[in-house]
């Protein structure tokens, strides 16, 4: 398209280059994308015709682009245009109408081009009047308007291999992680343990905190200011990092529409007697934004005999019943009984539980559903659907393919492991999921284990000694990347399927050195991000780290993906960050589909440190106009609080495939032996930089001005001597518009926690003294006295003599010696 102007020798080149992409069917990329991802057209382009398989240009938008390429012919005098039109069509269908530019960024020989014949054509392509007043001088013109960067100027950028390469595509960096980004939704919640809809076309969301207050947002984030539900003088937690007991879960009635119902689970406890309770209210008959209170009804209780392990999940299937997800009743390897709970059929904790809670205004508060697995097992208690699980937390039901419907109805959980593993398990009707003689893929109650009702065993794989994955022949029933890369048992161990139909093992188990407690999450099925369509995204509350699963429809195994923040400027789009809390609670679909997960700093019942984010596939996105909803309107009786965001885009060059995050001492629902915990990890503070000039080349790269920005007060740095690895070193710190070193009175791991947090890294190995890493003769002593609780977000934020004052000196300059890797592991 570019080479329509006569005699161009750019032109030229840019036309073969257009032939040349055209040829080999790929994509071109068009500068506006550094402001929004790319989609692909519902029809064929016809004006903007090198777009049509990706970009940012819509029909709609497309076709009045082709109205200003013929207004603008209008204007302009034939023999210039005869010379010109090209051009025109080149900077149009670049689309620049961009927050930092008007025209794009050219490359100096193009531009050069440009001037000599047609640098007219800007009076009616920018209203920019300081470029005009440059049309007489050829260098300040296209100093103006051009970029630095030569690879991504425009023509160039039309032949970049690497830009146009994975055009639409998630990408995945040279370790695998698939990069995405994050969009802040809501913020300063305690403990946010579930966020659900109400299935009734209002688009409302209600997050549920672990205190017992549950909180209505509307479609555009607002907050009400007052709660929807408020059992928090009932519901039994504490302030203590890592207490499972709260309120744990919350769903509403399918018919909720009409009938108002919805159904919670709590802990509930009288001294040392502590149960589980599931309960029934109704929305408020003067408020549809208020439960009704004194509506409660009690559906079901279950004594807990430990104060861990107490499941959570409440979910409708699209048969109309509720599924109930009970832990075993606590403490470690469910030694409850000979078998345990979780074998027992006849106790309900370790079960998926399934009821029937309609036409229950009379009678029986539930009915059991006449197929239920066990209905007429004298044995069995005829709630139960399946057993042998330890602590399902966070399932999810598929919505199945927007087009075909596949996948429709699979119920995915994750399910937390004692000492080993984490699973990841489809449930079915009337399975046995193996706990307590199997965690994940291997044998935990090598008795049990060997019980012919749970099948056959083979020996246990040998110990873990490589990650990476490997080319494997096909294994029944198992997943390649779980088998052999995760457990480290190459291709010669593959266990077999259970002997018993009903005993089933996980599509993905993990070992916990990549996370010690699985959060399961959802198959994503929304309408804006049509890649990410079938990707099963999960999480790992002690790591920090999101997870994917995609299924080969072909094989039926389950390929295995980390999911990373987008390295350099991938999220780089207004709005967007590439940076969360790390103690991943839960996740989350919205009334559209969309997902979203919710995470803490500090994992505590009372501390406002929750965040909930929305996933964003910066590849690609859905056309404008597909995806657009239209809320019911509901009547607010509530003062509402506009939402502000508060996290930041951290700029960095590397991929960050997990956040840092120390080991707490359980997660807020179960339990297992870990080491001491770090203070809980927060985000490195920093400044919102400055929006580029306006010759610069958006998100990308281009001209960006010549300062580097000063960094924020309380960032850290390490100096360290030649020839030690990175974690190590020197503190030092910026306050007050310089840089000072950290003297070492009072210095301890908790102060060494936030400043190795600030840097990225997981967990503080020790606090360094007397200068250990070397003296700081040419900087001042800015801080002395620090003590921290290891909760602060930077060393200014814990107690301190005062900045600048002390009475020490430089050989007693602070350090720190920080890891990624748990040192005790």
């Amino acid at each position: 398209m570019a080479g329509r102007r006569a005699g161009a020798g750019t032109g030229v080149r840019t036309l073969l280059a257009l032939l040349a992409l055209r040829a080999l069917g790929a994509a071109a990329h068009p500068q506006c994308l550094d402001f929004r991802p790319p989609f692909r057209p519902p029809q064929p382009l016809r004006f903007c015709a090198q777009y049509s398989a990706f970009g940012c240009c819509a029909p709609e938008h497309d076709a009045a682009l082709a109205r200003r390429f013929g207004a603008l012919a209008a204007r302009v005098d034939a023999a210039i245009w005869a010379e010109c039109a090209g051009y025109a069509l080149d900077l149009l269908c670049q689309d620049p109408s961009t927050p930092l530019r008007t025209v794009p960024g050219l490359c100096e020989d193009y531009c050069l081009d440009l001037w000599r014949s047609c640098r007219g054509l800007f009076r009616h392509l920018s209203p920019d009047r300081e470029l005009w007043t440059l049309e007489g001088n050829r260098a300040k013109f296209c100093h103006y308007l051009s970029l630095d960067d030569t690879d991504y100027c425009f023509p160039r950028l039309l032949v970049n291999e690497n830009l146009n390469s994975n055009l639409g595509r998630v990408v995945a960096d040279a370790m695998g992680c698939l990069q995405l980004c994050l969009e802040e939704v809501a913020n300063g919640l305690r403990n946010p343990v579930a966020m659900v809809h109400a299935r009734d076309g209002s688009h409302r969301f209600f997050v549920a905190e672990q205190l017992g207050l549950v909180w209505v947002y509307l479609p555009d984030r607002s907050r009400l200011e007052k709660p929807f539900l408020n059992i928090s003088r009932a519901v039994l937690t504490s302030p203590w990092e890592g207490d499972e007991r709260g309120f744990l879960g919350l769903a509403f009635h399918p018919g909720f529409r009409h009938n108002g119902k919805l159904y919670v689970y709590y802990s509930v406890g009288v001294g040392f007697h502590e149960w589980i309770r599931i309960s029934e209210f109704r929305v408020s008959e003067d408020d549809v934004n208020a439960v009704d209170h004194d509506s409660e009804r009690i559906i079901l209780e279950i004594e807990e005999p430990a104060s861990n392990h107490n499941g959570g999940q409440l979910l409708f299937g699209d048969d109309g019943y509720l599924y109930i997800f009970t832990g075993d009743g606590g403490m470690a390897g469910d030694p409850f009984g000979k078998f345990g709970n979780a074998q027992n059929k006849s106790a309900l904790l370790g079960k998926v539980l399934r009821i029937d809670v309609d036409r229950n205004e009379r009678g029986p508060l539930y009915r059991i559903p006449s197929d239920n697995p066990f209905v007429g097992d004298p044995a069995a208690r005829p709630e139960v659907y399946a057993l042998g699980v330890r602590n399902m937390w966070r399932c999810s039901f598929d919505r199945g393919d927007p087009a075909s419907g596949a996948g429709r109805g699979r119920l995915f959980c994750g399910d937390v492991g004692q000492n080993k593993f984490e699973e990841v398990d489809l449930v079915e009707r009337g399975r046995n999921y193996g706990w307590r003689a199997r965690e994940g893929f291997e044998c935990y109650d090598r008795k049990l284990c060997a019980n012919t009702s749970l099948g056959d065993r083979p020996p246990p794989p040998r110990a873990l000694e490589d990650l990476s994955p490997r080319i494997c022949p096909p294994t029944p029933r198992l997943l390649r990347t779980t088998q052999e890369a995760l457990l480290g048992t190459g291709c010669r161990l593959t266990p077999a399927s259970p002997a018993s139909a009903d005993d089933v093992l996980p599509i993905f188990a993990y070992p916990h050195k990549l996370g010690k407690s699985v959060t399961g999450g959802y198959v994503y099925r929304g309408c804006e991000y049509p890649n990410l369509n079938g990707l099963y995204i999960f999480g790992d509350f002690m790591s920090g780290r999101l997870m994917s699963l995609r299924e080969n429809l072909g094989t039926g195994q389950w390929q295995y993906n980390e999911i990373c923040m987008g390295r350099g400027q991938t999220c780089a789009f207004p709005g967007l960050i590439n940076n969360y809390y790390p103690h991943i609670i839960s996740f989350a679909e919205d009334e559209a589909g969309e997902l979203y997960f919710m995470s803490t700093g500090v994992p505590s019942a009372t501390v406002a440190r929750g965040v909930v984010y929305k996933m964003i596939d910066p590849s690609r996105r859905a056309p404008p106009g597909k995806c657009q909803i239209q809320p019911a309107q509901v009547k607010v009786r509530s003062r509402l609080i506009h939402f502000v965001p508060k996290e930041e885009f951290i700029r960095r060059t590397e991929s960050t495939p997990r956040p840092t995050a120390p080991a707490p001492t359980k997660a807020p629902r179960r339990s297992r032996p870990t080491t001491a915990p770090l203070a809980p990890t927060l985000r490195p503070s920093r400044s919102t930089p400055r929006p580029g000039r306006r010759r610069g080349g958006g998100r990308r790269r281009g001209r960006l001005g010549t300062k580097v920005p000063e960094p924020s007060n309380g960032a850290v740095r390490l100096v360290r001597p030649a020839g030690l690895s990175p974690g190590r070193g020197r503190v030092e710190v910026f306050a007050g518009g310089r840089w000072g070193t950290v003297c070492d009175d009072a210095w301890d791991t908790k102060g060494a926690a936030v400043v190795c947090r600030q840097l990225g890294f997981a967990y503080a190995v020790r606090a360094a003294k007397r200068a250990e890493f070397g003296e700081g003769h040419t900087l001042p002593i800015l801080l002395d006295d620090v003590r921290c609780t290891g909760s602060e977000r930077n060393l200014l934020e814990c107690a301190h003599a005062g900045l600048g004052s002390h009475n020490c000196d430089h050989q007693e300059d602070a350090g720190v010696v920080c890891s990624r890797e748990d040192p005790h592991l």
